[in-house]
């Protein structure tokens, strides 16, 4: 298998479906919210880019999920499994893609997990804490659960209730097998990922993500459920709330999106840090026929 991986708006999807349709393989997205129906604009699942050379990539792990359920690193281990054995029965190697820490890191370092039930007393003692505190609260655990999509309190105490039930319980639910990968990383100037961010989050506004979060809640969903999901699911539902002005939506939203872009960088090198996992870095920069050469040269596929 070949991981693609890399922080927000590096170009990783456009070099993992180039990478693709190369090898002639499929494609396992590894991003938390593109697992969800009718999340579209805000979480950045263009399936136009699957698209090379006007031929579809066949992907897995996109739209999966109802919105308003919470999809667990548990529920994306089995159906990364399923997936993962899918495509090599047609004796191909997957290309395995995303941003989200954890989720690549369950399936690189082959988390053993269980299904983490609810603790309404932790969840009791933790409602009126601020997100720092939750946070701090977090950081004390021996690492497993990825903090970079932590933004909400919501999704801290989720976090922590996990951390919590696997401190009092044994991780041997299940074996997950060990899956080889050649793990690429892509990595942009911080000035150049700062002037995507911002580029991106106006065109998406553009493209009608407000109308998208507006209709996700006329359809049902709960506002909390929607401010869960972080980002821009958070700050545009506290917009439609009249909580934020446009402006101050705008500006939140864009600081927001440069910290997460930032925590992911700093995961991805915890990843490396924690090892036996290496990283091979390469310039997202360059073209893409470079940077296809270098993913087939250390994958020694050339």
């Amino acid at each position: 298998m070949i991981t693609i991986l890399g922080p927000t708006a590096t170009g990783k999807t456009n070099l993992a479906v180039a990478l693709a349709a190369i090898l002639d393989t499929e494609i396992i997205s590894g991003d938390s919210r593109q697992v969800y129906r009718r999340m579209d604009i805000g979480t950045g699942k263009d399936l136009r880019d699957y698209y090379y050379q006007g031929k579809l990539i066949p992907y897995h792990l996109i739209d999966v999920a109802e919105p308003g359920t919470k999809y667990t690193v548990y529920n994306f281990q089995h159906d990364f499994l399923n997936a993962y054995e899918q495509i090599r029965k047609k004796g191909k190697e997957p290309v395995f893609c995303g941003g989200s820490g954890l989720y690549l890191e369950s399936v690189l370092r082959s988390y053993r997990l269980s299904s983490v039930p609810i603790n309404l007393k932790l969840r009791e003692s933790l409602k009126n804490r601020t997100l720092q505190e939750l946070t701090k609260i977090l950081s004390s655990y021996k690492k497993l659960h990825n903090n970079t999509d932590v933004d909400t309190c919501t999704r801290a105490i989720r976090a922590i209730e996990i951390e919590d039930f696997y401190q009092e319980n044994p991780v041997n639910d299940r074996e997950f097998p060990e899956i080889k990968s050649t793990i690429i990383g892509v990595s942009v100037s911080r000035e150049v990922r700062r002037a995507r961010i911002t580029k991106r989050l106006q065109e998406r506004i553009q493209e009608g993500m407000i109308k998208e979060v507006r209709n996700l809640i006329e359809s049902g969903i709960k506002p909390e459920d929607m401010i869960y999901y972080g980002l821009e699911y958070k700050y545009l539902t506290l917009y439609l709330l009249n909580e934020l002005s446009y402006s101050e939506m705008f500006r939140q939203l864009e600081i927001a999106i440069h910290q997460f872009s930032k925590r992911q960088m700093t995961w991805f090198r915890g990843m490396e840090r924690r090892g036996p996992i290496c990283i091979h870095w390469i310039d997202g920069e360059l073209p893409m026929n470079k940077k296809i050469k270098q993913v087939l040269e250390l994958a020694e596929l050339l």
